[in-house]
């Protein structure tokens, strides 16, 4: 599959590695200039270009950059998204760096938000792990405990063809249903970064509140603000397990 990825942050990159090892062939741009993306392009094969390249000739398209800069991003890309291209989205709303986003506080989903402003349909998946178990905890296909990674979207056979980028990361998959419905899978839900398995996914889908998540997404936060960003990778397990607690997550099946 040839895929781009716009942005190069611990998303990004990762996922860059994994496909390249796949054997997609895969651009990356990001917004500090495509110099920065040198190492990353020697070390993986991918190849690093403006932005204005990276959706062209693509059949899916990862974004994975701050929420709030999806209009920008929305705005500069225009129309030139091919109609055919699959648009991931592994955004997540964080108003302590977002800043307060009034439709996504009056209730709004925050990928049909991020659909709204994109003019078109997107396929959420990758928001719901972190980027230390993204890197370090994938395993293959058949695995016992693999990770499971919520996957939406209104287009059936986008979500399939996603389902196999997933897979080839390293992680099963589980179609929880439309776009309307990810809502399960933001912050403050319990199979939000919770690393869960296929059967323990499916055990703690309907036992989301739409209205406990943004309170339990601000207390859950409150571990990373604790954490030395840099080293990432240190802690990632532990937050794993604040994210179980605070989001009230069964591990039970």
């Amino acid at each position: 599959m040839k895929i781009g990825i716009i942005g190069a942050g611990q998303i990004g990159a990762s996922l860059t590695r994994h496909y390249a090892k796949a054997g997609h062939k895969v651009k990356v741009t990001n917004a500090s200039g495509i110099e920065k993306l040198r190492g990353l392009e020697s070390e993986t094969g991918a190849k690093a270009v403006l932005q204005g390249d990276v959706v062209n000739d693509v059949d899916a398209l990862i974004i994975s950059i701050p929420f709030i800069e999806i209009p920008r991003l929305a705005k500069a890309l225009g129309h030139s998204i091919a109609a055919n291209t699959i648009i991931i989205d592994t955004t997540n709303y964080y108003p302590i760096r977002d800043g307060r986003i009034e439709e996504i506080e009056k209730g709004m989903v925050e990928s049909v938000w991020v659909s709204n402003h994109l003019s078109r349909t997107v396929v959420k998946v990758y928001n719901s792990i972190l980027a230390g178990s993204l890197v370090q905890a994938g395993l293959p296909k058949g695995s016992k405990n693999r990770i499971a990674l919520p996957v939406s979207g209104d287009i059936e056979k986008s979500k399939e063809a996603i389902a196999s980028l997933v897979n080839d990361s390293g992680f099963d998959s589980l179609d929880i249903g439309k776009l309307s419905d990810s809502w399960r899978q933001q912050p403050g839900a319990p199979i939000y970064c919770t690393d869960l398995n296929l059967s323990q996914l499916k055990h703690n889908l309907d036992r989301a509140q739409i209205d406990t998540l943004p309170a339990r997404r601000d207390l859950a936060l409150q571990f990373i603000l604790k954490q030395d960003s840099a080293r990432w990778l240190d802690w990632w397990k532990e937050c794993v397990s604040n994210n179980r607690v605070v989001n009230e997550t069964d591990l039970g099946k």
